[in-house]
């Protein structure tokens, strides 16, 4: 096997992933925006962002999998040469948004402040946060739609669209970041509410979007030409519950990390907040590799061409891996100055250094890791990915990060380190995984 693809199918996979990534760099510019925006309100705040963001995901972690399985069965659909059905899919993943993120949006808000109360005992943390929170719930139906669409241009190899209405919502974001936070314009001064509320908006602003989009581009691959059968709905639902409940169980066990670590103390909870926007600006960008390798995985095998598709998960793989050690080495060097941009109190930014030091150091592998785990999801591999991720994270990470830091006393630093333990044990099982190739076997 060639490890490193040639220019042809370079090219195929940089011009599914390039659009992605700079729609992922785009996602973190606005993080690390908002982040900065908020930061500049005191640790409180930063705090508050933070619990309130990663609640917010947690609520809506379930409705994420229908991406994997619009992708998986647009991309399948692609490879058999079934191209006039390529959006049924989509328009089951809408659908299946719509109800579900509606019913959770409507649950999630009255509990708000009693998740937050969960998590953390300062009260200004908790006042602060439930209205961030509460703003953030309202949208969980755009972004299961949001999900939905990417998967479907990512599986038909448009992901310049994607990119584009990104570049729109995110300057839309934080625009209206500006205004909302600091009371600009005449608008009132929300604080923290006010992010919560300038994203709520720019989500359903892209929503929007892309349906004007699909109508224009999709309408003759079945885009709301007809109600979805119950079958496609059937098969949606075998590949996404499998991807959502590992989507769920890994923003719970976020939200636990942030509950282990809001045990230590505030000060390590803002700088927690920071280090993980911080992450995801590194690591995102390999999960656009992984969603170009679960397109190219996905047409591989409508092919019937299962050696084809192993290729594609190795060879995007190095790639992702040498932006991986591209992103995280000069991190890890200029560790100092990076930090120094989001945290403003000495202490706080001494707890982030050596964490970022070595997030920054493990980006390449974490990057294999990312691009594998989506390769399985675009094979329609999700229940081995959704079992092993659930095992690794709540019986190995989760345990170990409550016994070394507020138990033992070893603080940020040791929740962190066992947080590397277990990222280089999740790649080493997915490339065990993809070259024993059961994932080929899936049908859909």
């Amino acid at each position: 096997m060639h490890w490193i693809p040639d220019s042809n199918r370079r090219q195929r996979i940089l011009t599914i992933a390039l659009p992605i990534i700079g729609g992922m760099v785009s996602q973190n510019v606005l993080n690390l925006v908002d982040t900065a925006m908020v930061g500049s309100l005191g640790d409180v705040a930063l705090a508050a962002a933070g619990l309130g963001s990663f609640t917010n995901y947690l609520a809506m972690a379930f409705i994420l999998g229908l991406s994997s399985a619009v992708q998986a069965m647009a991309a399948r659909r692609i490879g058999e040469g079934r191209g006039s059905e390529a959006a049924v899919p989509l328009d089951g993943g809408l659908l299946l948004a719509l109800v579900l993120g509606v019913s959770a949006s409507l649950v999630f808000i009255g509990w708000s402040g009693d998740m937050l109360a969960f998590l953390t005992d300062d009260p200004a943390v908790i006042s602060q946060g439930t209205p961030y929170l509460q703003w953030r719930l309202g949208a969980i139906a755009g972004v299961g739609m949001n999900f939905a669409f990417r998967g479907y241009w990512s599986a038909t190899e448009q992901t310049r669209i994607y990119l584009n209405t990104l570049l729109i919502m995110h300057s839309l974001n934080i625009f209206l970041n500006w205004v909302l936070i600091f009371g600009h314009l005449g608008a009132p001064t929300m604080g923290v509410a006010g992010a919560g509320l300038a994203t709520t908006l720019a989500i359903y602003a892209g929503t929007l979007i892309y349906f004007f989009l699909a109508l224009a581009k999709a309408r003759h691959a079945g885009f709301l030409r007809r109600i979805p059968s119950r079958q496609t709905l059937a098969t949606m639902l075998r590949i996404g519950l499998p991807a959502s409940t590992q989507q769920f169980f890994f923003a719970a066990g976020m939200v636990t990390m942030f509950w282990i670590i809001g045990r230590i103390g505030t000060p390590e909870l803002a700088a927690a907040n920071v280090l993980m926007n911080l992450v995801l600006a590194g690591l995102l960008p390999a999960m656009g590799f992984g969603l170009a390798a679960a397109s190219l995985v996905g047409q591989a095998l409508g092919r019937k061409q299962a050696d084809d598709a192993s290729f594609w998960g190795w060879q995007v793989s190095v790639l992702a891996a040498a932006l991986g050690a591209a992103l995280g080495v000069p991190a890890a060097i200029f560790h100092s100055s990076i930090l120094g941009i989001f945290i403003h109190e000495t202490h706080t930014l001494q707890l982030a250094a050596w964490p970022m030091m070595i997030a920054g150091l493990l980006m390449a592998v974490d990057a294999v890791g990312t691009v594998l785990l989506n390769a399985h999801l675009g094979a329609g591999d999700s229940r081995r990915v959704m079992l092993f991720s659930v095992t690794l994270q709540w019986l190995m990470f989760l345990p170990a990060a409550f016994i070394v830091g507020p138990t033992l006393g070893y603080g940020l630093l040791g929740v962190w380190l066992a947080w590397t333990v277990y990222r280089l044990l999740q790649t080493g099982i997915m490339m065990l995984y993809w070259q024993r190739g059961k994932w080929a076997e899936v049908q859909l």
